[in-house]
C-alpha cells in the first residue's frame, strides 16, 4: 500500500466507497433475506443439536441442505450470533474476500505491476459488487467467494511447497465440484499437489463420518445423486449447459444430447487447460489461462450452476485486463486491438443482469423464444466463447514459434521470387573498421 501512487490511491478509494455506499443503499431499498445464509445457519444448528441435516426445511421456499456434511460443520460458529447481525457480518466478509479473490487472481495474472496492485484491489473491491454473480452472491450470503480464494490461494502457492492442494481439497469438501482443479494438475504434471488435495477431500470426509455418521451415509448414498434437491434445470438461474439445453429443449430434465455435450465439452475444456499450462514457456500467463479454463469448464458441466456460482467472471475478467493491458506494449507493426473489445463486451455481459431481463417466473422459463434464449443463458455463450479464444490462442502461440515479432520490410532491391543466398558467419557483420569509429 505504501508504494502506490498516493494520489490515484485516494480516487480509487473514493470511487470504491461510493459504490459501496449506492450499493447498501440498494440493499437497503429492495430489502434483502440472504437466505442462503439462514440455510447455513440451520445446518450449523443440526449439527449441534443432532438434527437430520438433510431433512431440514427452511425459509418460506422450504429449502433443505445440498452440501457435503463437512460444509455443515463449518457452519456451527454461525449459530452464535443473530441472523441480523449475520447479514452485516456475512456481507462484510464477502466484501472482503472480493478484495482478496482480486489480489489472488493479480498475483495469478502477473498484472499489474507491484505499486498499481493495491489501486486495482480497492476498485475491485468496490465496484465489483455490480457483477451480477457478485451481487447475487452478496444478496443470497452465500459461500462461492470463500471457495474462489480457496483455489485462487492454492495456485498462487509455489510448485514445491507441500500444502500446494490443501485449498482445493478444502474447497472440494465444501462443494465437489472444485475437485475438478485436481484433475487439472493431474493432468499438468504436477501430482504432488493434485495427491495432496485428494487426502485433503479425503480427511474432509473422515471428518464429516466420524462426526456425523448418518448424515454422511445419506448424502454419498441417495441425496447427491438427487437434483432435484438443488433447483429446477430449466429456470434461468441455472447458467449451465444443461440448463441451456433444458430450455431449447422446453423440457424440466434435459434428453441424452444434453449428456453427449457435456462429455464433449469437459473433454474439451481440460484439454485446452493442459495445452495452455504445456506452452507455459511461450505463453504469458499460462497458468492464468489454464485455472480459468478449467473454472469455467467445472461451470459450464455442472448439472447446476446458479448465476452467482459465476463469481470466477473477477480472475476471468483480471487475465483479460491483463492481456489488453500487454497488447498495449507491442510494436506498432503487429498491434491489434482484439483484446480490448473482448474485454468490455465480457464485463458488460457480466455486468447486464441479462438472464433476470426475460420472464422467468412460474413455467415461463419453457416457453422463451429464440430470441430470449442468448440472454436466458448468457454465462455459458461467455464461457463457450472463452474456451474457444483460449484454444485459439493456443493454436496462434504455436504457429508464431520462430517467426520475428515485427515483420522484416521487403528489401527494394530485392526482387520479387527473387532467390538470396545466405549469408555466412563471417558475412553476417560488416569488418570492424566500419563499425566502430576510430578513436583520436
Amino acid at each position: 500500500m505504501r508504494e502506490a501512487p498516493r494520489k490515484p490511491m485516494w480516487i480509487a478509494t473514493l470511487l470504491a466507497l461510493a459504490s459501496l455506499f449506492g450499493y447498501a443503499l440498494v440493499r437497503h431499498l429492495i430489502g434483502t433475506a440472504m437466505v442462503d445464509m439462514i440455510v447455513y445457519r440451520a445446518e450449523g444448528n443440526a449439527v449441534v443439536h443432532h438434527l437430520d441435516l438433510y431433512g431440514l426445511r427452511v425459509t418460506a421456499a422450504n429449502l433443505p441442505a445440498t452440501y457435503p456434511p463437512f460444509a455443515a460443520l463449518l457452519f456451527v460458529p454461525t449459530t452464535w450470533f443473530s441472523v441480523s447481525f449475520l447479514r452485516v457480518a456475512v456481507t462484510a466478509g464477502n466484501v472482503g474476500l472480493l478484495a482478496l479473490a482480486a489480489l489472488l487472481s493479480f498475483r495469478l495474472a502477473g498484472w499489474p505491476n507491484r505499486q498499481l496492485r493495491p489501486i486495482g484491489v480497492v476498485l475491485v473491491a468496490g465496484l465489483g459488487v455490480w457483477l451480477e454473480p457478485i451481487y447475487t452472491n452478496l444478496r443470497y450470503g452465500q459461500i462461492n467467494l470463500l471457495l474462489l480464494c480457496l483455489v485462487l490461494w492454492d495456485f498462487n502457492v509455489a510448485r514445491d511447497r507441500g500444502w500446494k492442494g490443501v485449498g482445493i481439497g478444502i474447497a472440494a469438501g465444501m462443494k465437489l465440484t472444485p475437485g475438478l482443479f485436481a484433475v487439472y494438475l493431474l493432468l499438468t504434471g504436477r501430482i504432488r499437489a493434485a495427491i495432496t488435495a485428494g487426502v485433503t477431500f479425503l480427511v474432509t470426509f473422515a471428518a464429516s463420518a466420524l462426526v456425523l455418521p448418518d448424515a454422511s451415509k445419506g448424502f454419498w448414498t441417495k441425496y447427491l445423486y438427487d437434483s432435484s434437491r438443488v433447483g429446477r434445470t430449466d429456470i434461468v438461474d441455472n447458467q449451465s449447459l444443461r440448463g441451456i439445453v433444458a430450455r431449447f429443449e422446453q423440457v424440466h430434465v434435459p434428453g441424452p444430447g444434453a449428456a453427449l455435450l457435456v462429455a464433449v465439452v469437459a473433454v474439451a475444456g481440460l484439454a485446452i487447460a493442459a495445452q495452455l499450462w504445456r506452452n507455459n514457456r511461450r505463453l504469458p500467463r499460462a497458468e492464468a489461462w489454464g485455472v480459468c479454463c478449467t473454472a469455467v469448464t467445472a461451470l459450464l458441466v455442472s448439472p447446476i450452476s446458479w448465476t452467482h456460482h459465476w463469481v470466477w467472471c473477477v480472475p476471468l475478467l483480471v487475465l483479460l485486463a491483463a492481456e489488453a493491458d500487454h497488447e498495449r506494449t507491442r510494436p506498432v507493426a503487429v498491434r491489434r486491438l482484439r483484446w480490448r473489445p473482448i474485454f468490455v463486451m465480457t464485463l458488460l455481459g457480466f455486468c447486464s443482469f441479462a438472464m433476470w431481463m426475460v420472464p422467468h417466473v412460474g413455467i415461463v422459463d419453457l416457453r422463451l423464444s429464440l430470441f430470449q434464449q442468448l440472454p436466458a443463458g448468457l454465462y455459458p455463450w461467455i464461457g463457450l466463447c472463452f474456451l474457444t479464444v483460449a484454444a485459439l490462442r493456443v493454436r496462434a502461440r504455436r504457429l508464431a514459434v520462430g517467426r520475428p515479432v515485427v515483420p522484416q520490410p521487403r528489401s527494394a532491391s530485392r526482387a520479387p521470387g527473387a532467390l538470396i543466398a545466405p549469408r555466412t558467419s563471417a558475412e553476417q557483420r560488416p569488418p570492424v573498421e566500419q563499425r566502430t569509429p576510430a578513436v583520436r
